[in-house]
């Protein structure tokens, strides 16, 4: 069922006279209050609307996104509806009701590479594999069709499932940017929408906690694009349990993988077209069904933000948690016809507490965390941001942290599973936004920011985490790590885990009103290497790096792998056995039987090769062993190609650059790896752990950044 609503676009100013002259313009309110933003122009069709701002633009010289800018106009017309009429999306529906269809494909390339490229014509698709929530299950196969045959079929299958969402793991970089570069090589329409019209693309940017990741987001006409590689990182900014971004690690890590599922090396395809084509159409719908699985763990909470928001359920997963709650709050003074501030400038704001105070192997530990400790100090001491003259900030925080209540005690007494699962879902979503509403304040886009509020804050987070360690300590606990609002401890000699609720209460003692404590995690053991980095072993074994540190891109595989070998003997008590593995390592590169997946190193091009020689000439970046090899090629390649290479050579301290060659080159019968220069890396990880190696428990945190430097670091 379709239905045909009217739509009126907007245009808020701080001065009517910006729009004088503007067509289309259908009237222009003055709002209540003192916002700068007092003025709401509405136009007679979107176009027009478009015409005022770039008229706005051009008057005022600044952008409608910055937040000195006189204007705003928000820039998805989805939006600019839900926000002046109050709907949501998926009214009264469950996330069960959705028809989810995910979507792989496999690719062969051509002429030597090892990755591949749209742009060659060399590469081709030669799999699309479906699944969907239903139960479908096909795959359009390339060793049937040509490629735009191929194309053309996986469209028409795509109209007839006729999907409300659809589903991919690294979709927006690499699926959808790969069928579109095809589709336009032949010349076949993809029309993907509802409406029978083709895909449209923008460039765009998702921000992951201190990361910015690039990507073209795609719109699909009726349709939602879900990502469940970004909903996997957004998922691991909170609970930071995933070994890898991979779909396989992440399908292993939530139990997804079925026993008899296929792998595939992705460099091995061609081999597997031309030698086993059943294998690799079966692995291909391996991937789509485990993608399908994902999305049913992940997406979950964003779904309810779309029922809660005004942003569609596509926007609730790309937008970031700030502007969410930065939209809630523009809603209710739109409907309350009440002008709105722009944007503060930016002011320094201090952090959370993150301290240190041992470093080592202890367990068991404990780890307190303070419920919601910045909205329960918000809420409590009636922090909010000095422009809210309705009050609005608070009330909705209040009502969220209620809501949350309510659905943590309803998926608790829930007998239907479907219900359950609906409830968490709930829970998370009002979990997320509520503990969003802190970093609004300090959001240099936040009509409504307030950094000296922000500041506030953490300064009264700081004092009560800091409240916590003090209690600890004279408790007879070992405080071992704190974060911004909890502690990592030895508990007190005696303490049994019987006696939790008791020893919860006696850290509280003293506490602010309103400041819940929780014991949410038992750990077997713990090895505290640095500020924010360590590692906890659980009392089934399983092993959590947390910290760059430890997953740092700039390490080789194999040192990634002796890594977490090395921290697993330390946790669980087998320092002894560590030499031995070093040992082992040492031996297996002397005798060339590390494979070669475990050293090559793989990067990703961020620029042109024109841009990166004006860069090295002009003394603005070192030489990349990456780019040298690909000008030494004579490839032509463009951002986003990655390139996999290793290290010749016979000493340790060679230039990498120099001495660099493309993995594809390495041949097993003649191995030409650089055997000292990867046998001092693995020495270097050797003496980063030595003194954990010798140091039998916990000792006192001691900074070591000068012994540290010209060492290899795990940062």
């Amino acid at each position: 069922m379709t239905e045909v609503v009217g739509f009126t676009p907007f245009l808020l100013l701080a001065d009517p006279a910006l729009v004088t002259g503007a067509a289309g313009v259908l009237a222009v309110d003055r709002l209540d209050g003192p916002g700068e933003l007092a003025w709401l122009a509405r136009f007679a069709s979107w176009s027009e609307a478009l015409a005022a701002r770039d008229g706005c633009r051009n008057k005022t010289g600044l952008a409608p996104d910055l937040p000195a800018a006189p204007y705003r106009f928000f820039p998805d017309a989805v939006q600019q509806y839900l926000l002046t009429t109050g709907r949501t999306s998926f009214g009264g529906l469950r996330f069960g009701d959705l028809r989810r269809l995910a979507l792989d494909i496999e690719v062969v390339t051509g002429d030597d590479h090892e990755f591949p490229s749209a742009a060659r014509e060399s590469d081709r698709i030669v799999a699309v594999a479906l699944a969907d929530s239903t139960g479908f299950r096909h795959v359009v196969r390339g060793d049937r069709l040509d490629e735009p045959a191929l194309l053309e079929e996986t469209t028409r299958i795509l109209g007839e499932r006729d999907p409300d969402v659809i589903e991919g793991h690294n979709i927006f970089r690499f699926d959808l940017e790969y069928l579109e570069a095809r589709a336009r090589r032949h010349r076949v329409r993809l029309g993907w929408g509802r409406d029978g019209s083709e895909l449209r693309s923008r460039p765009a940017r998702l921000s992951v906690a201190e990361r910015t990741i690039g990507y073209r987001r795609y719109e699909i006409a009726g349709r939602h694009v879900i990502d469940t590689w970004m909903l996997a990182q957004l998922h691991d900014v909170g609970a930071r349990d995933l070994p890898s971004f991979g779909l396989k690690d992440i399908a292993r890590h939530l139990g997804l993988a079925a026993a008899g599922r296929t792998y595939i090396d992705a460099s091995t395809i061609a081999r597997e077209l031309a030698e086993s084509p059943e294998r690799l159409m079966a692995y291909a719908l391996d991937d789509a069904v485990e993608t399908l699985g994902v999305g049913a763990i992940l997406a979950p909470p964003y779904f309810a933000q779309a029922q809660l928001l005004p942003f569609d359920y596509q926007s609730a997963v790309l937008r970031g948690s700030a502007a969410k709650v930065d939209t809630l709050i523009v809603r209710d003074y739109l409907a309350a016809g009440h002008a709105i501030p722009t944007p503060r400038p930016v002011q320094p704001v201090g952090g959370g507490l993150t301290a240190i105070w041992q470093q080592g192997v202890g367990g068991p530990v404990l780890h307190v965390d303070v419920t919601s400790l910045y909205p329960s100090l918000m809420v409590g001491q009636r922090v909010a941001p000095a422009a809210d003259d309705l009050g609005v900030f608070l009330t909705r925080l209040a009502e969220l942290r209620q809501l949350r209540v309510t659905a943590k005690q309803a998926a608790r007494t829930a007998a239907d599973p479907d219900e359950r699962r609906h409830q968490q879902a709930l829970a998370q979503t009002f979990k997320i936004l509520i503990n969003s509403f802190y970093g609004y304040l300090a959001f240099g886009n936040g009509h409504f920011n307030d950094f000296a509020a922000a500041d506030r804050v953490t300064a009264e987070g700081r004092r009560i985490v800091t409240a916590i360690v003090d209690r600890l300590a004279a408790l007879g606990a070992t405080p071992i790590e704190g974060d911004t609002d909890g502690v990592y401890f030895l508990a007190p000699p005696g303490h049994a885990a019987g006696d939790d609720a008791a020893l919860l209460d006696a850290i509280a003692a003293g506490l602010p009103e309103g400041i819940a404590l929780e014991l949410d995690g038992r750990h077997a053991a713990m090895f505290s290497y640095k500020m924010k980095t360590y590692a906890l072993l659980d009392e089934r074994g399983r092993v959590q790096l947390k910290g760059s540190g430890f997953r740092s891109r700039g390490l080789e595989p194999f040192q990634r792998k002796l890594i977490e070998d090395v921290v697993r003997l330390l946790l669980e008590g087998k320092r002894g056995e560590v030499r031995g593995v070093i040992d082992r390592w040492l031996a297996a590169f002397g005798a060339h039987q590390v494979p070669l997946r475990q050293f090559a190193r793989t990067e990703t091009l961020g620029e042109t090769l024109e841009a990166y020689r004006e860069r090295v000439q002009a003394g603005l970046r070192p030489p990349s062993a990456a780019y040298e090899l690909v000008i030494a090629s004579g490839r032509l390649c463009q951002p986003g190609d990655q390139i996999s290479y290793y290290v010749t050579g016979r000493t340790r301290n060679v230039t990498v650059n120099e001495y660099a060659r493309l993995a594809a080159e390495w041949s097993a019968a003649q191995p030409d790896e650089n055997v000292e220069y990867y046998q001092s890396k693995v020495l270097e990880i050797w003496e980063r752990f030595r003194r954990f190696i010798e140091q039998e428990g916990l000792a006192p945190y001691r900074d070591e950044a000068a012994e540290d430097s010209g060492q290899l670091s795990l940062f």
